[in-house]
């Protein structure tokens, strides 16, 4: 087989097993059904991925990755810090209004971190990244800094990033309580 097409086959494996993922969850994913849903034997997914935590792996890396991307891009659009932190807030409501299946793929994959020390440490240092994009683009401000001094700026971060995904899973698991998308903007108030 061609190394593009072994490139193409392996995409498309990956990209079933992330759609698989956002709609019946992990629990409810096999080997088998990302296979057939792929329309690939069963053995290419081990010839690609050797088993199937390489297979999530590569799914945890290219969903990491993915979010990565978007919220650096968000983060950067807006001159002040205030701006930036609003533009990041706005990424999630868009995301959990347009697009819940891409934190429910995360969230999924947080949960079997909980049981997976490898799965674990990539999560880890997902949720360092994102502390660390907000700590460097809204909290080093000098006005806020200023106001926050006596704490650590990472730890707020920490937190800040938290009270997000912990709105968002809020949200997706009761999406007709709208007010839960409002607690995001609460989060404004270290501005005043």
């Amino acid at each position: 087989m061609p190394a593009a097409q072994r490139v193409t086959q392996s995409k498309k494996i990956l990209q079933t097993a992330l759609d698989r993922i956002s709609s019946k969850g992990y629990a409810n994913t096999s080997m088998r059904d990302i296979a057939d849903e792929a329309g690939v034997a069963l053995s290419q997914l081990n010839y690609h991925y050797k088993n199937k935590e390489g297979l999530f792996m590569e799914a945890i890396d290219m969903t990491i990755q993915t979010y990565m991307k978007e919220l650096e891009a968000h983060v950067m659009t807006g001159n002040t810090p205030k701006e930036r932190w609003q533009s990041f807030i706005g990424y999630f409501r868009k995301m959990l209004l347009d697009n819940p299946k891409l934190f429910k793929v995360l969230f999924d994959f947080v949960s079997m971190a909980l049981w997976s020390s490898a799965y674990g440490d990539k999560l880890n240092s997902f949720f360092r990244d994102i502390a660390t994009l907000i700590e460097k683009n809204i909290l080093l401000d000098n006005h806020l800094k200023n106001k926050i001094k006596k704490y650590n700026t990472n730890a707020i971060a920490q937190m800040l990033s938290s009270a997000l995904l912990g709105a968002s899973v809020q949200f997706l698991l009761n999406p007709s309580e709208m007010k839960l998308l409002n607690a995001l903007d609460s989060i404004e108030l270290i501005y005043e």
